[in-house]
């Protein structure tokens, strides 16, 4: 596509509870990747550790119907073992890229693709408001694999829903497979992540086998920091000039930020696609907690399908306030700014977005 698409801020994107589930997949972004194109950095050992577990565990998916009554019935025994795996570390280690291998690992173990279910906290929080938690039990107990990509402990009613979820589906004999964040400045204080996990799950906390991934942020590992914003005059000029045969979507900052407040998270995924490089303009430092978590779950969304970034305004690295970079959200912030300062080097300097 060669010419402008529609600017986000002008979208009103349907999603429907098919769609929902249509989307437990892994995005573009790790649609293709595995355990052996996942690059352990020899400077921390525990990721290849990382890699070694979770390929053990990986035979272990799809063995739950093994048993006689299993095998009789076509149902899934609860399983002997630990029911889920948890990889704990900062950011940037590569974490979803290991999850992703996981679920896709798990079609050479027989498991078809409507058996086994990838996706963020946020997305199967959405799935419970739209099915019902009962509903949401029902549907996922029929999968082999249940990955839920950045458990957040952040909120406590939905940590608590999910708790609910996970302990319910591994009591059906779904294998669980969870990723978080530990602050960079915790890596060295003892699994940060790890014990708030188990003390939100009490009751899943000896079900989960704990992987520690050290590490630094790959996306910045070695690379210049983020581009300094282009001047807004010459943006749309810029990403014609730069992306001459990609659909380009230019938003002004502050619709986009309004725009958000009226659609619903659930919808972000439908409301980049079709885009491969957005352009912003006039960035600026937001303030609001409520807006900061909106745009963290887009700023997951474009991440994860490789949208291109060309902006004005404020760098990246200044989206958010200090207090909100040291409040109780200040994980999601981290990440945030991490994936928006590799997109905007992607679509400025023309590097790959890692």
């Amino acid at each position: 596509m060669s010419s402008a698409v529609e600017p986000l801020s002008e979208r009103k994107p349907q999603v429907t509870v098919d769609d929902l589930l249509a989307g437990l997949r892994p995005s573009f972004r790790f649609s293709n990747v595995s355990f052996d194109s996942y690059i352990p950095d020899p400077e921390h050992p525990s990721q290849e550790k990382a890699v070694n577990a979770l390929r053990e565990f990986s035979g272990t998916v799809g063995k739950q119907a093994s048993s006689f009554f299993g095998k009789l019935f076509g149902g899934k025994s609860k399983p002997q073992g630990p029911a889920g795996i948890y990889l704990d570390g900062g950011f940037g280690v590569g974490k979803t890229h290991l999850l992703a291998s996981l679920y896709h690992s798990a079609e050479a173990q027989g498991v078809p693709e409507d058996e086994r279910a990838f996706g963020t906290f946020v997305e199967y929080t959405n799935l419970v408001g739209a099915l019902s938690f009962r509903k949401t039990v029902e549907v996922l107990s029929d999968y082999q694999l249940v990955c839920i990509d950045e458990f957040e402990l952040d909120d406590a009613g939905d940590t608590t829903l999910m708790s609910r979820l996970l302990r319910e589906l591994a009591d059906a004999g779904v294998k669980l497979a969870a990723t978080s964040n530990t602050l960079p400045g915790s890596l060295g204080e003892g699994r940060f992540a790890a014990d708030d996990f188990k003390r939100e799950i009490q009751v899943l906390a000896d079900q989960f086998r704990v992987i520690r991934v050290d590490g630094e942020d790959y996306r910045h590992r070695g690379l210049p920091e983020a581009p300094s914003p282009l001047n807004t005059d010459e943006l749309e000029d810029f990403a014609a000039e730069k992306y001459p045969e990609q659909a380009r979507a230019v938003d002004d900052f502050d619709a986009l930020c309004d725009h958000l407040s009226k659609v619903h998270p659930s919808r972000y995924r439908q409301l980049v696609t079709g885009v491969d490089v957005l352009v912003l303009k006039d960035v600026t430092t937001v303030e609001s907690q409520s807006l900061g978590l909106r745009f963290v779950v887009l700023a997951d969304r474009l991440y994860d399908q490789d949208v291109k970034l060309i902006a004005s305004g404020v760098p990246f690295d200044q989206m958010f306030t200090e207090e909100m970079l040291s409040s109780g959200y200040m994980k999601k912030y981290y990440r945030t700014v991490s994936r928006l300062t590799a997109l905007a080097r992607a679509g400025q300097m023309g590097e790959q977005a890692l």
